[in-house]
């Protein structure tokens, strides 16, 4: 048993020397066959920061301590000294995309790899469980006698007019490019009339309805988009000077549903250089109800020429504001519908986890119309979702519960006309429930917008292409993209976690309420639900007198705005904020609102 013990000790131990020795023949003769490579790197050894060749413009401590300002952090002398050595070393590298000598162009269509799913902060929120559609049962009426009664017209009467044939397509588009001819030069909304276009689809319109072929309530109906969404054959310029001939071959997704619906596009509208406010390249596009102020932005031409009756609807977008701020300048009827209901293939792009399109019409109903047939998925938008609609014009709200917040009621930018909006749908039968939010920056969110806009941007700005636009100001994109070069990319993932944080408090709120009611260009709201995604719908809902006019630009001394005496009686409206998906519902409160005030019946003097 002595002996046996010892063998199974040793043997093991003999075995492993012998194994040894036959591996260390084989490593030799291996080396002798296969030496180390000429650069003395060993074999195995992991690559490692701070061990890649140069690269780069040198820098010293003293380009760390002015940076140091830009990012308002610091380093202690020894901390600056380190970066500065190793930097060119460590992660100059990191920009060989861009600057070379592997440089990779990426595609205007490719989007991020991460996409931001609002459903997936409150996966119990996700929108209606049935899809329904119900329009108001009352009848159109006769067709007026005037063409401008007739222009004026809402789309839900129209659509009654073109489905009995009470009046044609190609004559309401007639009417509406004749109004074009004769108003737009005060406006400067359209910037392409697409005439011979538009009466071809409206002739086929004709032929289709006078044969029993009747589409649906788009039918035959003229209507714009904002110069960012492609049409085939047609110039979409994004309101910039170096694309004026940009003629794109595809139709947008959102132009493919509309013409699959029968809709006749009569007009691309004008929009703020590259989606900011109201300047583009052949001016500024002006509120109807004001003249000497811009009709605000970016969905100008919407804004302005849907206000005007040169169109009967029009299509919008926002990333941050664009389709609210223009419906309350001019008046009309905005919807933002959640992000990723209305797929953005084809349209311009400033922001992938933000931007959005929507109707911007004359009343709730249209826009839910016009909602209806632009929603669903597009393969060529990664954020697209499937999401049912359920609207029906004659529900009953009476019951529902609304949250606003008591503080911001009593303050600018709210006026009596929200004070009374609020007090409307209480005398309605809904419920007030006073809600809040932390007090957080949340303008700190926008640190994603500008990376994402100056990203989108950055060939461009690069090669110069953006100093051709007509606003060059501090607050103009421009100077903006070229500012955001020097935005930390730390501060850009922990403003993305600030995003989902922000999330969590809006389904809490949501979770409370059926829908929010908040003054419209509420500075925190306008950035909180745009970057959540909910949905919005802005409506005129009263007016106001101003004594001065507006502008989306930073006040210039040099160039002071006009003044009234006596003060000029302008609309003003309010905003329903909704569940994610839940357009149904802000349309439902939305277009009892609208009854109860009756202040979409005005139209601007002059037009």
């Amino acid at each position: 048993m002595t002996q046996r013990r010892q063998f199974l000790i040793n043997a093991p131990l003999g075995l492993l020397a012998v194994s040894g020795a036959v591996r260390s023949a084989d490593a030799a003769a291996a080396i002798a066959n296969d030496p180390l490579p000429q650069d003395g790197a060993t074999p195995g050894a992991p690559p490692t920061f701070g061990a890649t060749p140069a690269v780069g413009p040198e820098v010293t401590p003293a380009t760390f301590a002015e940076a140091e300002k830009l990012m308002q952090v610091s380093l202690s002398p020894a901390q600056r000294r380190m970066a500065a050595d190793n930097w060119r070393i460590s992660l100059a590298s990191t920009m060989e995309r861009r600057t070379g000598p592997k440089k990779v162009a990426l595609e205007p269509g490719l989007a991020p790899a991460t996409v931001w799913d609002p459903a997936s902060i409150a996966p119990g929120l996700k929108g209606p469980a049935q899809a329904r559609f119900v329009r108001t049962r009352a009848g159109a009426g006769p067709l007026p006698a005037k063409d401008e009664d007739i222009a004026y017209a809402p789309v839900t009467q129209l659509s009654r007019w073109i489905e009995s044939r009470a009046i044609s397509s190609e004559r309401l588009t007639r009417i509406y490019m004749e109004r074009i001819r004769r108003l737009d030069p005060k406006l400067r909304s359209v910037i392409t009339l697409t005439d011979e276009h538009a009466l071809a689809q409206a002739r086929q319109a004709d032929r289709e309805i006078a044969a029993g072929k009747y589409r649906g309530p788009l039918h035959g109906i003229p209507y714009g988009v904002k110069d960012l969404l492609d049409t085939a054959g047609i110039r979409t310029t994004w309101g910039a000077e170096f694309n004026r001939d940009r003629v794109p071959q595809q139709d947008s997704a959102v132009v493919a549903r509309l013409n699959a619906a029968g809709a006749v596009l009569v007009a691309k509208l004008s929009l703020g250089a590259l989606a900011l406010n109201d300047v583009w390249f052949g001016g500024q596009t002006v509120n109807p109800w004001l003249l000497e102020e811009g009709a605000s932005g970016s969905s100008a031409g919407p804004g302005a020429a849907t206000a005007a009756a040169l169109v009967a609807f029009s299509i919008g977008s926002e990333t941050g504001g664009s389709i609210v701020s223009p419906s309350m300048r001019c008046g009309v009827t905005g919807l933002r519908p959640t992000y990723g209901r209305v797929p953005r293939t084809g349209a311009m792009t400033l922001c992938w986890s933000l931007d959005k399109l929507g109707p911007m019409t004359r009343s709730v109903e249209d826009a839910m119309l016009v909602l209806q047939a632009i929603s669903g998925t597009d393969p060529g938008d990664v954020a697209s979702r499937a999401a049912k609609l359920d609207f029906d014009a004659g529900a009953k709200v009476a019951g529902l519960k609304f949250g606003y917040f008591a503080d911001w009621m009593k303050e600018a930018p709210a006026t009596s006309v929200d004070r009374a909006a609020l007090e409307s749908l209480q005398k309605m039968g809904l419920k007030a429930v006073p809600v809040t939010l932390p007090d957080w920056p949340y303008q700190s969110l926008n640190t994603v917008l500008f990376a994402e806009a100056a990203a989108a941007f950055e060939e461009i700005t690069l090669d110069g292409r953006a100093d051709q636009l007509k606003m060059q100001v501090p607050d103009a994109w421009p100077n903006l993209f070229r500012e955001a070069r020097f935005l930390s990319a730390v501060d850009f993932v922990q403003g993305d976690r600030l995003r989902r944080k922000v999330a969590l408090e809006m389904a809490r709120i949501m979770g409370e309420v059926d829908l929010l009611i908040v003054p419209s260009l509420r500075d925190e709201m306008l950035t909180i639900s745009n970057f959540t995604g909910h949905p919005s719908l802005t409506l005129r809902t009263g007016f106001v007198d101003v004594t001065q006019a507006r502008s989306d630009w930073a006040p210039n001394p040099a160039q002071p705005l006009p003044t009234f005496n006596p003060p000029r009686r302008v609309p003003h409206g309010v905003t329903l904020i909704g569940r994610l998906f839940d357009e149904g519902t802000i349309g439902e409160v939305g277009l009892a609102l609208e009854r109860a005030t009756g202040a979409m019946r005005e139209r601007p003097p002059g037009f």
